[in-house]
């Protein structure tokens, strides 16, 4: 019994001094966990997303349209952008002609816009008039934005749009008149929407009209319960809607995440390959190449370019099996989409390179990798839009090169941008694997792995 617990004992020394089983068994769950839950807004005062960038272009001097756009500044859930900042020109008020190109960029500021027409106090009807503009490249992320930008528009333009109404009514027809004019919107109202004429007036006259059932308690008819009428103001907000960029994707909802999860088996695929040169060391291989007219540089580059072979394969062939599975469009871009996997390939094999550059052993480097994917692919939108998260994590987002390569692959699948238009973002990759790439030949150069 007493060799049991020996041997029960050394264990654990073992376990503590492999700090690749220690990270991966705390050090992972740990950081995914609070992920996780600032995603989900656990223990926040207030839960939910926040700092949706939503574009709000108000063309109308009508009051209420004023009081629309600070009841969406007041809504956390959103940043409220109504200027038009340009280098060359003094930062203006947005226009709806400004809406449209600026959605289409390669990396857009916002990819949702409300529009608050001239009209939007309708002349012909009681009601409003209102439009959403959208570059849908989220399921998600759209479906979030969607019903919060129409909870908030329900929940705060009727009262304004009452209250607008009643000002304009005393003023042209006085109070007299204005208590007849309330009288027979409230018998309109209940007329068509049920509810009681009476109560349905009060609020009227105070302004107070809000998407609150008018007749929330069920009645009794002849003895019959009557259910209460359904709430009517979403009929009289007239809402537009106009998909921008995406509207001749075939297969939304598979071109929008494809590229995520091609990134996440990439970068495993190519660490994994990356750390075989610790078993190439342990096996004398390079003491032989380096025998010959062979120098470190050139086996790290030969390592490099076979890397990048690899993760262009690699890509190539998950997105042929999107198309053939799922219908995703990859023949109509395939060209550009070839160069933008080149330089995802490229940055994600510089990636696998710099963790056998730091790591001591296989087994480390293997612990550091899947640290350190799951959570570029957790942080760069591989699985939550990016929009989810708190501000604060979006900013680190911008620094993977999962959320650089996710751009290019959705520029060319969804946007269908040329290679001018992404250049921007082939630099940024380029620019990527550049500096991973320098640190891990200095951590070569300086460290043991060929010796």
């Amino acid at each position: 019994m007493n060799s049991i617990f020996v041997l029960f004992r050394k264990d654990f020394p073992n376990f503590f001094r492999n700090k690749a089983a220690v990270g991966l068994t705390f050090i992972v769950p740990f950081a995914l966990i609070y992920l996780f839950g600032q995603i989900f807004g656990i223990n926040r005062t207030d839960s939910g997303p926040s700092g949706f960038p939503l574009a709000v272009v108000n063309a109308s001097d009508n009051p209420a349209a004023a009081k629309l756009v600070d009841a969406l500044k007041a809504e956390k859930s959103f940043r409220v952008l109504t200027d038009f900042t340009n280098p060359d020109e003094p930062t203006r008020p947005l226009t709806e002609a400004d809406l449209r190109p600026m959605m289409e960029a390669t990396s857009p500021d916002f990819r949702f816009a409300l529009v608050i027409p001239q009209d939007v106090v309708r002349v012909d009807t009681l009601g409003l008039h209102l439009k959403i503009l959208s570059n849908p490249r989220n399921e998600i992320e759209t479906q979030t934005i969607n019903g919060i930008l129409q909870k908030t528009i329900f929940s705060n333009v009727p009262e304004l749009l009452s209250q607008s109404l009643q000002a304009q009514a005393k003023q042209y027809l006085g109070t007299p008149k204005l208590k007849t004019f309330n009288s027979r919107i409230a018998s309109a109202v209940a007329e068509s929407f049920g509810g009681d004429k009476d109560q349905i007036e009060k609020e009227i006259a105070a302004g107070n009209l809000t998407l609150r059932r008018l007749d929330s308690d069920d009645t009794e008819v002849d003895g019959e319960k009557k259910a209460a009428s359904p709430d009517f103001f979403p009929q009289l907000v007239k809402i537009d809607t106009e998909q921008v960029v995406g509207t001749n994707v075939k297969s939304p909802a598979a071109t929008r995440i494809v590229g995520g999860w091609a990134m996440q088996f990439l970068l495993f695929a190519l660490s994994a390959s990356a750390t075989a040169l610790f078993r190439e060391r342990d096996a004398g291989l390079f003491q032989r190449l380096l025998a010959a007219p062979v120098t470190r540089a050139h086996i790290l580059w030969s390592k490099f370019l076979y890397g990048v072979c690899i993760g262009l394969i690699q890509l190539t062939v998950l997105f042929f099996a999107g198309q053939i599975l799922f219908g995703i469009e990859v023949m109509p871009h395939i060209g550009i989409l070839l160069v933008v996997c080149i330089f995802a390939a490229g940055s994600c094999t510089a990636f696998g390179m710099l963790l056998a550059a730091i790591s001591p052993n296989a087994e480390a480097a293997s612990g550091l990798a899947t640290f350190l994917i799951l959570f570029m692919s957790a942080i760069g939108g591989a699985w939550f839009p990016i929009s989810l998260m708190p501000e604060f994590i979006q900013q680190f987002s911008k620094l993977t090169l999962v959320y650089w390569s996710m751009e290019g692959f959705s520029s060319v699948l969804w946007s269908g941008h040329g290679l001018v238009q992404i250049l921007p973002i082939l630099g940024i990759l380029a620019g990527i694997t550049a500096l991973i790439m320098s640190i891990a030949i200095w951590r070569f150069n300086k460290g043991r792995l060929f010796e």
